[in-house]
């Protein structure tokens, strides 16, 4: 039974996408598969299991040696599971930079795209077998392009996406602005999680100047409820940051209406690297960052020290 996951701290793309990919190697290629998750899904997420019926795949905590794996939405082996060099990765469907480290017992299928997200390729690799796609694995596919794209305004967006988009919102007889809302308000919604488990409810490990980083990432329409914590999130980083073998959090709470960013600035080491990467001025805990959207083009690729 193959085993297809995504990174840790699993979104809407890591999420939906092993299930995307699980029904296609069950029902079209005829090869036993199970979507299966690095964690809990985050509440976006959530609601897009619910609301297309879908199950929640099994939560695992590492892989054994034997396992055969897909891995999706990720090719980062910071994001994948410890044991995974004594597993037996078969293939990778990704849309990031090519990070290496994997090491494979044999050559397989790598397809790496520079879309808005892992189900947009999806879509192009199952190709006309679409047709044969139930409701909810559609749904799946246009809940993970509306959430990497945030309704389009992400600059990762491509026109294909976009395209792919519309065409399985045309299928489903999906209003997409109407849509999109229901998720935005859904992933907005925190109110039952903690300041650790939001820290760390959309992150990437990143190196940078010889630093361990955790870049965090919370998309909301409410900026306001997770900024009215901000006393809260920033006195929690350092035992979050000290658990997960982390030397700093960046927590950028991107506000998907107005279209920016706000980087919290806990100490003198955030404040440098936002002053260096951005060209702004931090005059005190937090410094908005407008037409941040993404992490992926916006974030990482300028992080300077």
């Amino acid at each position: 039974m193959i085993k297809v996951f995504g990174h840790t701290s699993p979104d809407t793309d890591s999420t939906g996408s092993p299930i995307i990919w699980a029904w296609y190697l069950n029902e079209v290629r005829k090869t036993p598969a199970v979507a299966v998750l690095q964690g809990e899904p985050n509440t976006e997420a959530a609601w897009m299991l619910n609301r297309w019926n879908l199950d929640k795949p099994e939560i695992i905590a590492d892989v054994a040696a034997g396992d055969q794996c897909v891995i999706v939405d990720t090719n980062n082996p910071a994001e994948l599971p410890a044991s995974l060099a004594e597993a037996d990765v078969i293939e990778i469907i990704d849309h990031h930079l090519l990070a290496g480290g994997i090491k494979t017992r044999a050559p397989i299928n790598i397809t790496i795209r520079p879309l808005a997200c892992t189900a947009t390729i999806m879509h192009d690799l199952i190709g006309d077998d679409m047709a044969r796609a139930p409701e909810g694995v559609k749904g799946a596919m246009l809940t993970c392009i509306l959430s990497d794209t945030l309704e389009f305004r992400s600059p990762t967006t491509t026109a294909h996406d976009r395209a792919v988009a519309e065409k399985l919102a045309a299928d489903l007889g999906v209003n997409i602005h109407e849509f999109a809302n229901e998720m935005f308000a859904a992933k907005s919604d925190v109110s039952a999680f903690g300041d650790d488990a939001l820290l760390r409810m959309d992150s990437k490990e990143y190196e940078l100047g010889g630093k361990q980083l955790r870049v965090s990432v919370l998309e909301t329409t409410a900026p306001q409820v997770l900024l009215d914590r901000k006393a809260a999130l920033m006195a929690a980083m350092p035992a979050v940051a000290a658990a997960d073998g982390a030397d700093e959090i960046l927590l950028f709470i991107v506000d998907i209406l107005r279209e920016e960013a706000t980087l919290l600035v806990p100490n003198e080491f955030v404040k440098q690297v936002a002053e260096r990467s951005f060209a702004v001025t931090v005059t005190g805990d937090s410094v908005v960052l407008p037409g941040v959207m993404s992490r992926k083009k916006q974030i990482i690729p300028v992080l300077a020290v």
